[in-house]
């Protein structure tokens, strides 16, 4: 019975799972793969986990933290400078891009208190749950992040608040 509660879990949570991963990490490939190790993480706990959704996010930020300490923040040298895709002319995607490059300008315990506060719409005392964390340094993390993405974006990405960003649209 517990295999079949997990694979609903799965079909019904991993869309939203690989979006929350998508923003921590910023790239599709390391979102599926954070995605696919909380999973694992839960899957062999699964019997003892009360609530699946905060299991599988603690889990997933864990990971993408044990990452970033393990490689860092490493530059990859190439010879050839790889091509860029130009900004699509729908605005709706124009200002997902500005939003998901701005977040990853942003330290990952930063840019992961904002995506679980704004995007997962969690509150402070969840967030500190699941970083593990006080809730005053979600507080000031939110902040301070929330100061740093203004200075990125100007203010604003197309005339909208960063936070009613956050919140607003998916993507």
């Amino acid at each position: 019975m517990a295999d079949a509660d997990f694979r609903e879990f799965v079909e019904v949570r991993y869309g939203d799972l690989l979006r929350t991963a998508y923003l921590l990490t910023g790239s599709r490939d390391a979102a599926q793969d954070l995605v696919q190790e909380a999973l694992l993480k839960a899957m062999r706990r699964w019997h003892t986990v009360d609530e699946p959704m905060a299991y599988v996010r603690r889990a997933m930020v864990n990971e993408r933290t044990s990452r970033w300490r393990r490689i860092g923040l490493r530059e990859l040298l190439t010879a050839v400078v790889p091509d860029q895709a130009g900004p699509d002319s729908a605005d709706g995607v124009v200002v997902r891009d500005e939003l998901l490059r701005a977040l990853n300008r942003l330290p990952v315990r930063m840019r992961t208190v904002l995506v679980l506060r704004y995007w997962e719409d969690l509150p402070e005392a969840a967030v500190a749950a699941a970083m593990g964390c006080s809730v005053g340094t979600v507080k000031s993390q939110s902040a301070r992040g929330l100061t740093r993405l203004r200075g990125v974006l100007g203010g604003g990405v197309a005339g909208r608040s960063v936070p009613g960003e956050l919140m607003g649209e998916r993507a």
